[in-house]
């Protein structure tokens, strides 16, 4: 086999391996839409904060809320059998004979009652009024908890869907560079055949289709891991197959302004420190209602049968009752010792926690919001730069291309020059989606993440 003939085998089934492999990756596009779905349906984390949203629901329930009285039952049985003597001592009847002793054996005493008493706490302070309170702002900071969850949860997926999407930018890229050595190979080898070159151009064409389309395999390598991982934040089987929506669009930069301007009212860092300070003070009201009286009511009805034996002395009965009774009862713990004084002081020192908290998320927040701008506007700046380099590297590959075909560069400067192309535009790519991730994480800082369209 000549070397012209090598060369042919030698593309030919690079490009064969190169297409089997495609094909083998090949699939549908997930959209961005679709995804998000997938994601708020089936990932775990996203899941478990609804369940905890669910309980909360629960508890803020009236029956978890101390306002129903409480009606309780109860009921038992007694039985008893005994054998008695009874001796006289010697005393004598009224004829004058001795006493004979009375034997009862094996006598039986049955017992049965049932009741059934009501308890209802008509006043407590309202310290169940402020509890019930708590409760709602408690299942309003859960919720809080929950979008924190979903906005986090969404970064975490448009970052690995982004990943994706820059990836296949990138495969394409790559084949189109693997597409160009071998179209150089070629050239090279008829230039050779005509005397128009030296074999050394025909053995470099050949290292760069070698290494192209190693670039190839490895970026088509890391696609799949990257889809595997896309797979597991949307919790379905990780060898599913799909390709991303490489469209990327920016928010209008007057709508970004907006949202910053309302920054500090949306942001759910500083929504959930408003929460708590709410259930603070409730805390502290709560507290307070241990310094008042509690008046409680009380009721029940009871069922009572008693069935005895003969005695001695006396015959056999059978006693039976039924008794209803209600009544009414306050309580005031005058002193506790100190407890309720103590509880107190400390939900109001608690409260001012709170206050400390929420100055120091809203100083954190402007800086993490100006720094997100900062760096937002400098992603977009890079990709702007960037597109223009890479237009400008396009214009030198095609002059280099022209060059090459008369003969005025030698084949590492034509290679120089493809691979600058290359790296400007795999850099765009990047540069591309950077600004994008910068982008939705200042949109979550303003709390305005969930309420875009991607």
């Amino acid at each position: 086999m000549n070397l012209k003939q090598y060369v042919i085998t030698f593309v030919i089934v690079v490009f064969a391996f190169a297409k089997a492999y495609a094909q083998e990756t090949l699939s549908e596009v997930l959209p961005k839409e679709e995804a998000v779905s997938l994601m708020l349906e089936n990932n775990f984390g996203i899941q478990l904060a609804n369940n905890q949203v669910a309980i909360s629901e629960n508890n803020t329930s009236i029956l978890n809320a101390d306002y129903l009285p409480t009606i309780s039952g109860n009921a038992g049985a007694n039985f008893d059998r005994t054998t008695s003597n009874t001796d006289f001592g010697g005393a004598t009847d009224q004829e004058g004979n001795p006493r004979p002793d009375i034997e009862i054996e094996g006598a039986e005493t049955t017992r049965y009652n049932a009741s059934i008493n009501l308890d209802y706490t008509l006043f407590d302070g309202l310290g169940r009024y402020y509890n019930y309170k708590q409760l709602k702002e408690q299942y309003n900071l859960t919720q809080l908890q929950a979008r924190e969850t979903i906005e986090n949860t969404m970064l975490q997926l448009f970052s690995v869907y982004y990943e994706v999407a820059r990836l296949k930018e990138n495969v394409i890229i790559l084949e189109g560079a693997l597409q160009v050595s071998k179209d150089r190979a070629v050239r090279a080898q008829y230039q050779f055949d005509y005397g128009q070159a030296n074999k050394l151009q025909i053995l470099n064409a050949k290292v760069d289709i070698t290494t192209d389309s190693i670039n190839v395999l490895n970026a088509r390598q890391s696609l799949r891991n990257a889809q595997r991982d896309l797979n597991v934040v949307l919790n379905r089987d990780l060898e599913k197959t799909f390709l991303a929506d490489t469209t990327v669009s920016f928010v209008n930069a007057l709508v970004i302004d907006s949202h910053i301007e309302q920054a500090m009212q949306n942001n759910v860092t500083l929504l959930q420190s408003e929460q708590d300070i709410i259930i603070s003070d409730y805390q502290i009201k709560s507290a307070r209602a241990l310094f008042l009286p509690t008046i409680g009511l009380t009721g029940s009805y009871g069922w009572n049968q008693s069935n005895n034996p003969a005695s001695a002395f006396f015959p056999s009965t059978t006693s039976t009752s039924n008794s209803l009774a209600a009544g009414a009862s306050l309580r005031w713990n005058i002193f506790d010792g100190g407890r309720s004084i103590v509880a107190l002081k400390n939900a109001k020192i608690f409260r001012q926690s709170q206050e400390l908290v929420k100055e120091q998320l809203q100083q954190q927040v402007q800086r993490d919001i100006a720094n997100a701008k900062g760096d937002y506007k400098n992603a977009l700046t890079i990709y702007d730069l960037q597109t223009q380099n890479v237009k400008t590297n396009e214009d030198n590959f095609k002059r280099s291309q022209e060059r090459l075909k008369l003969g005025q560069i030698t084949s590492v400067e034509f290679r120089q020059a493809q691979l600058n192309l290359l790296n400007a535009q795999v850099t765009k790519n990047a540069a591309k989606y950077t600004a994008k991730l910068a982008e939705l994480q200042l949109l979550q800082l303003t709390g305005q993440l969930l309420n875009v369209a991607f």
